[in-house]
Order: C-alpha cells, then sequence, then structure tokens
C-alpha cells in the first residue's frame, strides 16, 4: 500500500526482518531487504542519511524503543512512527510513550493517514448519488424554474447559475428568477459585470413551469408555495412544505458552498463566469471567512478561487456607500441607544429592505459594540435585523422566541431577521413609535440577562 502512495514520486525502500517475507515482496516488484531491525549497522549498510525519511512501523512490539535508538546511531534524524493495528486506547500510550523518550520523532497512526480523505471521498459518494438522482428527476421537464428569495444577493444569483449547469441547462430551459427582482447597488453590479439574468415573475406564473427548484430559500418564505421539487440551502431548516429532493445544510456559510460540492462531485466543468459568480458569493456571504464559516467554505473558495477572474471580483467589490445609506448611518447615529453593549435604534419608515441589515453590520463594526439591533417599516411590515459576534447568545434563538409565532421569524447565531405585519406587531408591542427601538432592545436584554442567569445556575457553589 506505502509503496503505491509513495513510489510514483519517491524513491523507497523496505527493510524487513523476514526473509520470507523480503522474498514475497520483491517478487511483487518491491526494493526490499531483510535485516535485523535492532541493530545499528543493519541501517548503515542501508546507506541512510540524516535527510533521509525513516518510517517505522509499529504492531505493539516491545523493542520499539530499540529500533528508533538504532535508527538514531546510524544517521537517521528524520523519524516516523506508524501505528498499525493498534488498539486506539493502547495507540495513544504508545503514542506518548515515543514522545517521551523521543520528543523529535512523530507518532501518526495509519487511521490519520486515510480518515479524512477516505471521509471526503465518502461523502462525494454520496453527493455524487444524490445529485444523479435530482439529474434524472428533472431530466425530462421541458422548462425548469430556478426561483430565488425578493431582491436576490450574490450568494442566490451565483447558486442559480451553479445549478443551471449541474443540470446542463441553457438561460431557456432553465429560468433563474425571483418575485422582486435586484435593485440593491452592489447586486446590481454583479449582475451587470457578470451579464446575470433574473427574470421577475409573478407569483401564479410560478405553476407554469414544469419543474420548480430553490436556492438559498425555503418555501415557506412564499405564502401558499408548499411544494417543490428541490431545495438547496444553508439558512435553518423550516417545515411544513414538501420537497422531493432537498440538501439542506445550515451549518454552511453559502449556498454556493454547496453546489460546489455538488459540481465537483459529478466532475462538472465550471466557467470562469459562475465560479467568479460563486467564489464571490462565498466571499460576501461568509464576510470573508468571518460570519457563519466552515472548513467546507474554505475548500470550496480554494477550489474555485484559480477558476475565477480576480479582477471582476474586485470591481464587484467597489464600494458599497451610498448617499441614502449615509443618511440612514446618520440617523441611527443621532437616534440609537447604546446599553450594555448593546446598539439598537428603530429607523421609522425604510425606503429599501437592504438598509437595515446594512446598518446593523455596520454599527457592529463600533468599538465596545457586541450586539446590534435595527428595525424600520418596509412596504407595510416591520423588519428587523440582529447581528452579534458570534461567540455569544445565538440570535436565531432570539427572534425565534419573540417573533416566530407573529411573522417570520429566523437566523443563525451570528445573525438573524424577522419580519412581521404591521397589525399582528402592533398587536402584541403596542403602537409603533419613536420608542419601539427601546422596546426592542429591553427585549434582547431580557432575552440575554436569561442567558446569564442560566449559566450562574448551573456553575457549581463553594464554602469559604
Amino acid at each position: 500500500m506505502l509503496d503505491e502512495i509513495l513510489a510514483a514520486s519517491i524513491e523507497v525502500e523496505f527493510l524487513v526482518e523476514s526473509r520470507a517475507l523480503a522474498r514475497k515482496l520483491k517478487a511483487a516488484g518491491l526494493p526490499v531487504t531483510a535485516g535485523d531491525v535492532k541493530r545499528t549497522d543493519t541501517y548503515l549498510k542501508a546507506d541512510i542519511s540524516p535527510q533521509t525519511c525513516i518510517i517505522i512501523e509499529d504492531t505493539g512490539r516491545k523493542y520499539l524503543h530499540k529500533m528508533i535508538e538504532s535508527v538514531r546511531d546510524a544517521g537517521g534524524a528524520l523519524i516516523y512512527v506508524l501505528g498499525v493495528g493498534i488498539a486506539n486506547d493502547d495507540r495513544e500510550k504508545r503514542a506518548q510513550d515515543v514522545r517521551d523518550h523521543f520528543s523529535d520523532v512523530s507518532y501518526l497512526s495509519l487511521s490519520e493517514l486515510f480518515e479524512a480523505p477516505l471521509l471526503t471521498e465518502f461523502s462525494r459518494a454520496l453527493t455524487r448519488a444524490r445529485v444523479q438522482q435530482y439529474q434524472r428527476y428533472l431530466a425530462d421537464a421541458d422548462r425548469i424554474l430556478i426561483l430565488l428569495h425578493n431582491e436576490p444577493d450574490p450568494d442566490a444569483m451565483a447558486s442559480g447559475l451553479a445549478l443551471r449547469t449541474v443540470l446542463h441547462r441553457t438561460r431557456q430551459t432553465a429560468v433563474i428568477a425571483a418575485l422582486e427582482g435586484v435593485t440593491r447597488p452592489e447586486n446590481m453590479r454583479m449582475v451587470n459585470l457578470l451579464d446575470i439574468h433574473v427574470e421577475t415573475i409573478a407569483p401564479e406564473s410560478i405553476h407554469e413551469f414544469d419543474r420548480v427548484c430553490m436556492v438559498d430559500v425555503q418555501p415557506h418564505y412564499f405564502p401558499g408555495l408548499d411544494r417543490v421539487d428541490l431545495v438547496i440551502d444553508h439558512h435553518p431548516e423550516q417545515h411544513g412544505y414538501n420537497a422531493v429532493f432537498k440538501d439542506i445544510r445550515e451549518d454552511y456559510g453559502s449556498t454556493c458552498t454547496i453546489l460546489t460540492e455538488h459540481l465537483r462531485a459529478i466532475d462538472a466543468s465550471i466557467s470562469e463566469r459562475t465560479a467568479t459568480a460563486m467564489l464571490y458569493a462565498i466571499k460576501s456571504d461568509t464576510l470573508f471567512f468571518n460570519r457563519q464559516a466552515n472548513r467546507c467554505d474554505i475548500d470550496a473558495f480554494s477550489y474555485l478561487y484559480p477558476l475565477a477572474d480576480a479582477n471582476l471580483i474586485r470591481k464587484m467589490e467597489g464600494a458599497e456607500i451610498t448617499v441614502e445609506r449615509l443618511d440612514l448611518i446618520t440617523k441611527a447615529t443621532r437616534q440609537g441607544r447604546m446599553v450594555e453593549q448593546v446598539f439598537s435604534v428603530f429607523l421609522g419608515d425604510v425606503p429599501r429592505d437592504d438598509a437595515i441589515p446594512y446598518v446593523a453590520d455596520f454599527f457592529l463594526q463600533l468599538e465596545n459594540v457586541r450586539w446590534t439591533l435595527v428595525s424600520g417599516v418596509i412596504n407595510g411590515m416591520f423588519v428587523m435585523s440582529v447581528r452579534n459576534l458570534g461567540y455569544t447568545k445565538n440570535a436565531g434563538d432570539f427572534v425565534r422566541r419573540y417573533f416566530v409565532d407573529i411573522g417570520s421569524a429566523g437566523g443563525h447565531r451570528a445573525m438573524a431577521k424577522a419580519v412581521i405585519a404591521l397589525d399582528a406587531f402592533q398587536a402584541r408591542f403596542g403602537v409603533i413609535d419613536d420608542d419601539i427601538g427601546r422596546k426592542m432592545s429591553e427585549l434582547l436584554l431580557e432575552f440575554l440577562h436569561e442567558a446569564t442567569d442560566e449559566k450562574r445556575k448551573k456553575e457549581p457553589v463553594g464554602s469559604h
């Protein structure tokens, strides 16, 4: 096995104690020598040097120390011990024993060498089977709808392009659409630079398509839509709908990360345009791995990077500050309140739904701010964005606790959102006025103090 892995790139020789085993390995074409592995002259005859990498197989034999000492006496310096066929508890004891006696010798186990690659390959095989299933299911559809959430962001649009690639479809046979189109300046910049077409459709038009797929969103987002064919999303899973196929991974920072794995699983060719869109989406959705990201997001980013146009990404990342946003920041600075490292503000009527999360993200950058809670009224709905630094209480739990029974509420540990009809909100919290910001802040502080009290209860009490 080691010969298959190593011999293609480096020169390898094998030293074994058994002459019978040496003959068998020679017959198999391996460069092998038989000798007493406890003797220094055995390694001298093998002409090892301080630059020779020595791997000692440890099967539990008692003379492991003697072997290491003999290798070192012969001039060996790069020494590795490879645990093979040893129980976990015994392996850890032997590894610690080696570290105690030979601080410069590394101990590895066979499972450590092969566990990660095997798990990766196994996971890829499962993903491949899942992708091939929904590919076959969708293959006979004349027109497929790839539905995005309202005001699609980079992750939604790039995921739409990626799914179209997975399905081997064109713009005509797989339509990327949203009920409300792209208007935010930074998203329009992406649309224009990458020539992305997101059609705006009416809710009644959804049923005109043979199949309906969703990326970066789930059916609960659309009232009355309780059945779709495919859902791929990284937001917390919602219930109350039927999907023939779904792949929801809420521990991922981006839906594009999931689609990257789908594309890699089937060895799909990714165009520069799609790779650029996906790379930009992963970068923006995770705030360049500062928010809700894991190893898979980093792995997807590394895979897409050489396929993408870095210059286009830099152009898309141009300044996002507009006069409209600057006015809102000024208003929030005047009217906001800071209590116990929580910044909260009610902005009143807001012209665009991207403004509220923008203000929440902006003020989270301030010194001593650990939470931001920004709310406003958009198109007759009360909208709230909650942000935190990600290592405290869960923001998604907060909005679900107080708002899920009167509206739409959910999110991750570091970011969350609630959208509630005005009449439902006012029935619970009273008339909406400038004092709403204070009331929402008090709700959050109540939530945070409750977490602190629970922690104190769990701490052991010591006597003086």
